[in-house]
């Protein structure tokens, strides 16, 4: 990128931190009650437990989870050439809901010390990962087409198994697996908020660091090839970083559909289809859509709440049926 476009980049790029940030600043202040900051800050309860516990811990939360799905989704579609690739599409976030599910239904409160939920999503997550890899492996090659074979079956074997885990659960499990499906955030504690950052953080920098080749990926395999790319490294390295984003996220706050699909697709056309711009205004605008839509679920029916992954259906729901007439 040179003159304009490099100048018109670094403006996209600023602007989407700028509303990243605004939104960090600003989103903690909605909810169903009342807030005094002036307590808050003066440590007077229940204002400060009711800002620092809640409300900060959620918002950061939905930033970095939003984030995550939104890089993950971009990442897989210039992986997999296809624009209506998300992070459900290659079966890691399925598989991270069945091991939930499965573990909700078990009744696993902790698990070496973790929140059970956690521990069966981070443990189903994990067993899609190897089983959707070792299938589309072949001579230490993996190929985008044999990916999303692999994940297409295992995404349709986990979302059968989940129908079927429910069906089989008692009532309480049942409710609380349907409730958890729907996708929202919650606060978490600090330490594991802390931990879960600091990953995907990393996993952002790794993925955003290549995205030369994911551009020359995005063409086709065998350009990429020939411009020195290794292609199977990358492929693994691309569906890993992508899975354990989507993974994590999935783990801590269910399967929120949709940010992966419509955030890149918005960026790609209102910004840039270079995946140097798009990767990184995906994640900090996927973190603020997703932010924006717990808030929006905090206050809609107040006192009552509307779950995040409801909100977000309800706007990616009509944007893909837009999409898909588009396309036609």
């Amino acid at each position: 990128m040179i003159g304009d476009d490099r100048r018109r980049a670094i403006r996209w790029i600023s602007a989407s931190a700028a509303l990243f940030v605004l939104a960090g600043l600003l989103l903690p202040l909605a909810g169903p009650s009342s807030l005094d900051l002036a307590r808050a800050w003066a440590g007077e309860e229940p204002d400060r437990s009711i800002l620092v516990q809640l409300r900060v811990s959620r918002t950061l939360l939905g930033l970095f989870g939003g984030g995550a799905l939104a890089l993950a989704g971009a990442l897989f579609q210039a992986m997999l050439r296809d624009a209506l690739a998300t992070p459900y599409t290659l079966g890691v976030s399925t598989g991270a809901s069945l091991g939930a599910v499965i573990a909700i239904a078990l009744g696993w409160h902790t698990v070496a010390g973790v929140p059970g939920v956690w521990a069966g999503a981070l443990g189903g997550a994990l067993l899609v990962l190897l089983l959707v890899v070792s299938a589309a492996s072949k001579q230490r090659h993996v190929s985008a087409f044999g990916l999303l074979l692999a994940g297409v079956a295992t995404n349709s074997v986990c979302s059968a198994l989940i129908l079927l885990v429910h069906g089989l659960s008692g009532m309480s499990q049942s409710y609380a697996i349907s409730r958890w499906l729907i996708g929202g955030l919650d606060a978490i504690d600090y330490p594991a908020l802390s931990a879960f950052i600091a990953i995907v953080c990393a996993l952002a920098a790794v993925v955003v660091r290549q995205a030369r080749r994911w551009n020359l990926l995005a063409v086709g395999e065998a350009w990429a090839a020939t411009r020195g790319a290794d292609v199977g490294r990358l492929m693994t390295m691309g569906y890993l970083s992508g899975s354990l984003l989507a993974g994590m996220t999935v783990a801590l706050t269910g399967p929120i559909g949709f940010i992966g699909l419509v955030v890149p697709h918005l960026v790609r056309a209102r910004v840039s289809a270079d995946d140097r711009v798009l990767m990184p205004c995906a994640f900090l605008l996927g973190g603020v859509l997703l932010a924006s839509c717990d808030a929006l679920g905090r206050v809609v029916l107040s006192p009552a709440e509307v779950p995040a992954g409801a909100v977000t259906a309800c706007i990616g729901g009509p944007y893909l049926i837009w999409l898909v007439r588009r396309r036609l």
